[in-house]
């Protein structure tokens, strides 16, 4: 297996499971105080979990298929540019914290705010009415991870195959398994918030690295113009290029420097956000 597909499987690994961290916490929020009596109220949301996973499946059946269809209509290139694009939007979402944090901060409540609302009026609703409503909290909980990372495999796919992918899928979601066993089954505590700063920061390199690629793609592709950079280039020896994506130009160094002052800010704008609303 050659670097491209090693890199490949651990960056899909660090993000399968990224997403599968936040699918446990909010399931780990839905299921809060299902126990004893009230235990029986985990099989819909479970149940709605499982369906989620097969939507995944057969979204990424679709995705694919319409990926295809566009690869004999448009030149390989030019689709490669544009769902590299698409996976960058992708982690740009899971990195950016300052919509991260409004972001979880709102899916959670709302979860848990629909979760008191079916079980508030538990001796009110009707039965099916009740299961259904815990199903879909599972399904909205696990799906929504899912599609995000459908739309980020679309590159990885086009440029190096299915079995990378399948590679880093099953890594990240062994991780994912792992933990999920640990919290609903073991009941144990585990650091959260610092497992996924760890992985930000991963996801964080991987963002660079995948900017810097693109930007070269869309220069290619004739999508951006290219302005050499002599002096930095014999500054910059051509393993920078290969392993990190940073290339002696000005439209790839400008588009990683703004994503990563993307990310950043992001970080200390959702701190400051935190600290004013305290």
């Amino acid at each position: 297996m050659n670097s491209d597909a090693t890199a490949a499987i651990l960056d899909i690994g660090v993000l399968v499971f990224r997403e599968g961290l936040e699918c446990i916490l909010v399931l780990a929020a839905v299921t809060a105080g299902m126990a004893g009596s009230s235990a029986i109220y985990r099989r819909p949301v479970a149940m709605g979990t499982g369906v989620a996973a097969l939507a995944t499946l057969i979204t990424w059946r679709i995705a694919i298929g319409v990926v295809d269809d566009l690869s004999v209509r448009i030149s390989a290139l030019a689709l490669q540019a544009a769902t590299g694009l698409l996976a960058i939007i992708v982690l740009l979402v899971v990195m950016n914290w300052f919509f991260h944090k409004m972001y979880w901060t709102g899916w959670i409540s709302l979860h848990t705010r629909k979760k008191q609302e079916l079980l508030g009026g538990e001796g009110h609703a009707a039965p099916s009415k009740l299961w259904w409503g815990l199903a879909a909290l599972g399904f909205t909980s696990l799906y929504r991870e899912g599609f995000e990372v459908v739309l980020f495999l679309q590159s990885y796919r086009l440029k190096l195959g299915p079995e990378p992918i399948r590679y880093g899928v099953l890594l990240g979601v062994l991780f994912s398994v792992i933990v999920a066993v640990l919290t609903f089954i073991a009941h144990r505590r585990l650091p959260y918030r610092r497992m996924l700063v760890l992985t930000g920061i991963l996801l964080g390199g991987v963002l660079l690295v995948m900017v810097g690629e693109q930007a070269q793609e869309m220069q290619l592709a004739h999508w951006l113009p290219t302005t050499e950079l002599p002096k930095l280039a014999s500054v910059i020896p051509a393993w920078m290029g290969l392993w990190f994506s940073i290339f002696p130009t000005v439209e790839t160094l400008s588009a990683q420097v703004a994503a990563g002052l993307l990310v950043v800010g992001s970080y200390f704008a959702a701190r400051r956000t935190t600290q004013s609303t305290a």
